[in-house]
């Protein structure tokens, strides 16, 4: 007697769209637009950060949906995306203090759990290929799109926790004024903003720290895994 163990076909699908690493390419591909070319024009005045967003957050599903890890945690992860969409767009129709706040904290867990699901898929067994430098690339950035959430958290909390040579008028420029901070600081490049609070220096310093070491711990993981699946070979 032999019982049917087969996937349904959407788990299925998933699972070999991340498994050959077109999950990560999109997803790298998005937060570059998202970084380089959405939220520049966002703040500009033009909706495309929405779609960008939106994109964004359908991919974030999507992996969490597809990489092998407990329920809790899948669970958790789709319900973070989902919960910081709802208040990020209840944020834009009924923009109060507390919706915007409570989007920032949402957005900064949200992006430090998906960081997991793409290290778990960059880490896995098998050869170094440039899926896994993909995947390091995607890490960087939403590590550096985690941390500016977290700055803009700080100075929703506490305004004038930074000091800004031209005041934000709203907050696409708030979040486009601190990720350009956040990734200055973490390449070490500089920004022309200060943090002037505590708690933001803080996290400067932090960002900072973990902008230094991130590439080295990544090229030593990648040489590491090349030296293994030479040996195998």
């Amino acid at each position: 007697m032999t019982t049917d163990s087969r996937e349904p076909r959407g788990s299925v699908f998933l699972s070999e769209f991340w498994s050959g690493e077109y999950g990560l390419t999109l997803v790298t591909i998005s937060i570059i637009i998202l970084i380089f070319i959405a939220t520049p024009l966002r703040e500009a005045g033009l909706p495309l950060r929405v779609l960008c967003d939106i994109i964004v957050a359908s991919l974030l599903i999507a992996g969490a949906l597809a990489v092998k890890q407990s329920h809790v945690l899948t669970l958790g992860l789709v319900a973070a995306v989902l919960a910081s969409a709802v208040v990020l767009a209840a944020g834009r129709l009924y923009p109060t203090a507390f919706l915007h706040q409570l989007g920032s904290g949402l957005v900064t867990v949200t992006l430090l759990l998906y960081m997991r699901v793409v290290l778990m898929v960059m880490f896995r067994g098998g050869p170094v290929t440039w899926g896994r430098i993909q995947g390091g690339v995607c890490a960087y950035l939403l590590l550096g799109m985690a941390w500016a959430s977290m700055f803009q958290l700080v100075e929703q909390l506490h305004p004038g926790s930074f000091q800004f040579v031209t005041p934000p008028r709203d907050l696409d420029q708030l979040t486009s004024k601190l990720t350009y901070f956040s990734f200055g600081i973490l390449t070490t490049v500089g920004s022309d903003i200060s943090a002037l609070a505590p708690f933001a220096r803080s996290l400067t310093i932090a960002e900072a720290v973990i902008g230094q070491l991130f590439p080295a711990v990544f090229i030593g993981a990648l040489v590491s895994m090349a030296m293994q699946s030479r040996s195998k070979a």
